[in-house]
């Protein structure tokens, strides 16, 4: 790094650290002329920093904010800083900022030291909450999907399914979707040659392959993780007419739990289940007249609910 680039870069840190500097200041802090300074203040406009230069008495150079977002430049103390708030909010404890975080966080992981790296990982491990419980992720996994993702390469890591069964996968990663505080991958397995989605929780060893891959023509990855945790696994997909507003109906059902669609004055709940009972319970307890579309079996599930309930209210 040459001598103009270091002063520049210290310019810029200067600035960040204080609402205004005097020419003067800046001059006698970088150890050259107020002519520099101004030459140096040229090249932070070039390189997008909206840089004001005020005249008179209270005036100076000030780092204002522009219509585009220039790099930020941080010391040692804020990279980790930032970077431990990023894995929280990753992790859940921030609700609304996972995927936002998880895309920052890989951005900030490419460029950050080893031994910063270190240091995070230390404050994270050290850090527990009281929140509601949250699906433990790997951070490092979650960085080297978004990565993978964002590049696009293809990767690999090892899995565990819910039966304990271990194995590595290899696949094309196309969107992580955040849902009721787990994390999911929508991806190209590139063995099975289908779509699949797959649980952060049960992944380890995360990995970019380096070989890129064109982008097919996918589902949306939002509906597609939906259906296949609410309806793929299971034996039974129940559908349910329910006489009420999909957004009230919306505001009870989890999107882990069912898929709800808008009919008018009433709503399609879509769910998926083993067991037909804990459907009809969960279906009685919204409170709304319900038609039952499918399977048929559901009817004769909802009619024994209802008969046990008469007794045991006497």
């Amino acid at each position: 790094m040459n001598d103009t680039t270091q002063r520049v870069l210290s310019l810029l840190n200067l600035l960040q650290s204080r609402p205004v500097w005097t020419g003067a200041e800046l001059a006698e802090r970088l150890g050259v002329t107020t002519r520099s300074i101004r030459r140096d203040v040229d090249r932070l406009r070039e390189l997008g920093y909206p840089v004001r230069a005020e005249h008179g008495t209270g005036g100076g150079y000030q780092l204002g904010a522009g219509k585009a977002l220039p790099p930020l430049l941080l010391d040692d103390e804020e990279a980790v800083a930032v970077a431990v708030s990023l894995r929280l909010a990753a992790g859940g404890t921030v609700t609304g900022l996972g995927e936002a975080a998880v895309r920052s966080l890989a951005k900030l992981d490419q460029v950050l030291p080893a031994r910063l790296r270190a240091e995070v990982k230390g404050v994270i491990e050290a850090t527990v909450s009281l929140d509601s419980p949250v699906t433990a992720v790997d951070a490092d996994v979650l960085v080297a999907l978004a990565r993978a993702i964002r590049t696009p390469e293809r990767a690999t890591f090892d899995y565990t399914k819910s039966g304990g069964e271990r194995s590595e996968r290899r696949v094309e990663p196309y969107r992580l979707v955040a849902a009721a505080r787990r994390w999911y991958l929508m991806a190209w397995d590139l063995d099975r040659e289908d779509w699949r989605t797959f649980r952060l929780d049960r992944m380890a060893a995360a990995r970019g392959t380096g070989w890129r891959f064109r982008p097919r023509e996918a589902p949306d990855a939002v509906e597609y993780v939906q259906s296949s945790i609410t309806q793929a696994p299971y034996q039974f997909v129940a559908k349910v007419r329910i006489h009420a507003p999909a957004h009230e109906v919306a505001e009870r059902v989890p999107s882990t739990m069912a898929v709800v669609e808008p009919e008018g004055e009433t709503t399609l709940l879509t769910a998926g289940a083993d067991d037909l009972d804990y459907v009809a319970y969960h279906v009685v307890r919204l409170g709304w007249p319900v038609t039952v579309i499918d399977p048929p079996e559901l009817r004769d599930t909802m009619r024994e609910l209802a008969q046990r309930l008469a007794a045991a209210g006497g």
